[in-house]
């Protein structure tokens, strides 16, 4: 056993460069899950950062002074934030008071209709499973009255919070716009002088993550303004508030269109029955998600999605089990990496003793 350990070793870790670059995966990877979450100001302008960085090269390589593009594209940041928080923040919380104080009347209506599948359907629905089906609703429906009211009750230091991140997450997107170059040349002093493998797989993250940002809040938004407009014009209640949720959705690969569809077909189902509309309605809402997952995602992501669906969930569920919602949102980039890692990874092929 010791024998096949240390081949094993000597096979995988014989180079300098990989140790040193395992070390400092080691490293990144304790300190992210030690201090990640004071910490998360940071990673969310380093995030927002990130997708801006583009625009500033753009602006660049039409001869603008590096100065002026880094305020320019600030500005434009902050104008955004600005309206999201003015416009978007109050329609969507107005929304979502609608939703609550509607919602028992949405139970009732729903409760009568489950109701009426026994008489229709005798072979296939028992008043039994239905009563059941009513009951774990009504408990689903308890529990998150309770959340709700915590998470009311402990409202001060969300408060608190979010004022923190609206007052420093602008200014580190600053920073990181304007010195991103000094603070990644202060960053390299501090790494070995020989570091081919560092580099090589240094760039190879830059470009995964930064393009896949940049793609993901791409699709977050075509996504999120077609299903607002198509709700719009069908007339469909909380339009805004459904199309956040379904914008949101293509975080998660393969789960999120088909979680998101429930909240959508039961408020459709709420307000028109089983008419005309609401066939109209899922319809429509498959075609944004049939193009979304046909046309976009591969426009998109051409290199990332060259991931097996199995690896593509492993990571969304072993990231988002230890990061949380910005676990999910980078998984298929950090597999990406790990699969580029692991193919620029040196190894010393083992040596074949000659037949006698």
């Amino acid at each position: 056993m010791f024998n096949v350990l240390r081949n094993w070793v000597q096979r995988y870790f014989s180079d300098e460069e990989a140790v040193v670059l395992a070390v400092l995966l080691v490293l990144a990877f304790a300190a992210i899950l030690t201090f990640g979450g004071m910490l998360a100001p940071v990673l969310a302008g380093l995030v927002l950062a990130f997708l801006m960085q583009g625009l500033v090269r753009t602006l660049r390589r039409l001869r603008v002074p590096q100065v002026a593009a880094v305020w320019l594209v600030f500005a434009c940041f902050m104008g955004l934030l600005g309206v999201c928080l003015l416009v978007l923040v109050p329609l969507l919380w107005q929304q979502v008071i609608a939703l609550a104080n509607e919602l028992p009347g949405m139970l009732g209506k729903w409760q009568s209709l489950l109701l009426l599948l026994p008489e229709r359907y005798p072979q296939l629905v028992s008043d039994e499973q239905v009563l059941h089906v009513i009951e774990v609703v009504r408990s689903e429906i308890g529990s998150f009255g309770q959340m709700a009211l915590t998470v009311s009750l402990s409202s001060l230091p969300l408060l608190v919070n979010a004022m923190i991140y609206l007052v420093l997450v602008p200014i580190l997107v600053f920073f990181f716009l304007k010195d991103g170059a000094l603070i990644a040349r202060w960053f390299r002093g501090y790494l070995p002088r020989e570091r081919t493998l560092i580099t090589r797989v240094a760039r190879e993250m830059n470009q995964q993550i930064a393009n896949y940002i940049r793609g993901k809040v791409i699709e977050i938004s075509i996504c999120g303004g077609a299903t607002y407009v198509a709700f719009i014009a069908l007339g469909l209640n909380y339009a805004a508030l459904l199309a956040l949720l379904v914008g949101f959705s293509v975080v998660v690969p393969y789960v999120g269109a088909v979680v998101v569809t429930v909240p959508v077909a039961l408020i459709a189902l709420f307000q028109w029955g089983w008419g005309d509309q609401f066939i109209y309605l899922m319809a429509v809402y498959g075609i944004i998600q049939a193009l979304d997952g046909n046309v976009l995602v591969p426009l998109l992501f051409a290199e990332a999605v060259n991931l097996h669906p199995v690896v593509i969930i492993c990571a969304v569920l072993l990231f988002g089990g230890m990061w949380g919602f910005w676990g999910i949102f980078f998984a298929i980039p950090l597999a990406t990496l790990c699969k580029a890692l692991l193919d620029a990874w040196p190894r010393q092929e083992p040596v074949v003793a000659p037949l006698m």
